[in-house]
């Protein structure tokens, strides 16, 4: 039996990929920190679906956290066809408003986590008949975002790494995908302590719901596509960054994140 597992799955983007997967009748291992979450989640999807969820409630900053991971799956004796890397969280502000730790502890997760949590299970997913990889960007990884910097940064880098993997597993059962949603429903502005009127304003203009990210994001993945970009308007937004030149971007942005 093959399992999907999601971190970050216990609200969001991530549970509502959860739901999605549920409905396709896909067996779910839950990785979040909230245990609390974790475990309704998994009673209510169980009831709702008629299907296996398993969770495992672990803070992913943890440097240890992957092997922790691993572990549990051999106690376990799962194996994994799915894996979605969704755990992930922005800085808003000055860079120096926060300490270098909180930098280095953000960086770890949306960045190293997913790295690590790929290499430690490509031996498994590459003995499925078919497995598949699902990495969560950003529209931030198409441009610097002054005031949310290191984040779009870290994004960028989900964005190269996701693309450059796809072709090195091209000829192997495993399909590579990473999705870029853009403003989104969820709780990052407040994780993130968005302070800007600006950008809280234009996010509640264009902001997505997570079941409509989340839908966008499992057809694609399981359509075997690349790059996915959540919504017309995020498809614009990422063509623009790509014509205009990135200073007149970069500025423009700068007057929302950084008033």
């Amino acid at each position: 039996m093959a399992y999907a597992l999601i971190t970050g799955a216990s609200r969001g983007i991530g549970l509502s990929i959860a739901i999605e997967l549920a409905k396709r009748n896909i067996n779910l291992i839950l990785i979040a920190r909230d245990e609390v979450a974790l475990k309704e989640n998994a009673r209510v999807l169980n009831e709702k679906y008629q299907i296996v969820v398993d969770i495992l409630a672990i803070d992913l900053t943890e440097q240890q956290s992957v092997e922790t991971i691993l572990s549990w799956l051999s106690q376990k004796n799962y194996e994994v066809n799915m894996l979605i890397n969704n755990a992930g969280y922005g800085l808003s502000g000055q860079m120096n408003k926060y300490s270098l730790s909180e930098h280095e502890n953000m960086m770890h997760l949306n960045m190293n986590v997913p790295v690590r949590l790929v290499y430690a299970l490509l031996p498994m997913l590459s003995a499925q008949e078919k497995a598949y990889i699902m990495n969560v960007g950003s529209c931030a990884s198409y441009q610097a975002i002054p005031g949310l910097n290191i984040y779009a940064a870290s994004k960028s880098f989900i964005l190269s790494f996701s693309r450059g993997l796809s072709q090195e597993l091209k000829k192997t059962a495993i399909s590579v995908s990473v999705v870029s949603p853009g403003a989104t429903d969820t709780a990052f502005p407040d994780r993130a302590r968005v302070t800007s009127k600006k950008a809280i304003r234009l996010a509640k203009a264009t902001n997505m719901s997570p079941e409509q990210v989340a839908k966008i994001a499992v057809e694609g993945m399981l359509r075997g596509e690349t790059e996915i970009i959540t919504g017309a308007l995020n498809k614009l937004g990422v063509l623009l960054t790509w014509l205009l030149p990135k200073k007149l971007v970069e500025k423009n942005i700068a007057s929302i994140y950084c008033e």
